[in-house]
């Protein structure tokens, strides 16, 4: 019985840890996000956790649910020239990531926005290394590679620098190259 409890509690703590880790990365796109609004290259915005109410209470008070199974990618935007852009920011402490960081309907939502003529890509910390990983190349990374995850030596040509916070779009003239070949 003790160590049922102490394995929830173990998974219980990893996942707040885990949780906060993703809301700093999270904030430094949004640094950089805002870095790109006033040199007016990009309008990119957080996309809101979907949110609805479980139960209504008394005086206006309600306990509420976030999360769901409508989550839209994490950001979305627009860049200098109209190109809308839409991406997921992934994070993991090992020096690998999993296409299973991605559930299905994020997926899903980044192949459809790719196949609108979106850039697509999904933002990812590896350790202390930021990337910027096209749509394609992550889609389809079990045909590249043979695997369903990329380690970070792999994708040295889509790492980014940390400097008004993660430069996301760095890689943006790489990812549209990478993504015309792909489609080829």
């Amino acid at each position: 019985m003790n160590q049922a409890i102490n394995e929830k509690a173990v998974r219980s703590y990893k996942s707040r840890l885990n949780n906060a880790q993703g809301q700093i990365i999270e904030k430094e796109i949004e640094r950089a996000c805002l870095y790109y609004k006033v040199e007016g290259v990009a309008e990119i915005e957080k996309t809101p956790e979907p949110f609805s109410v479980a139960e209504k209470k008394e005086k206006g008070y309600f306990i509420g649910r976030f999360g769901g199974k409508k989550a839209q990618p994490d950001f979305k935007g627009t860049l200098l020239g109209g190109r809308s852009i839409v991406f997921e920011v992934k994070s993991t402490k090992e020096n690998a990531i999993k296409e299973s960081a991605l559930t299905k309907n994020q997926s899903e939502l980044l192949e459809r926005h790719y196949k609108m003529g979106a850039i697509a890509f999904v933002c990812v910390v590896i350790g202390q290394r930021y990337f910027t990983i096209p749509w394609s190349k992550w889609r389809d990374m079990k045909k590249i590679y043979g695997r369903k995850h990329i380690k970070a030596e792999e994708i040295t040509e889509f790492e980014v620098k940390y400097s008004h916070g993660i430069m996301f779009l760095d890689a943006l003239k790489k990812i549209q190259l990478y993504s015309r070949r792909a489609e080829g």
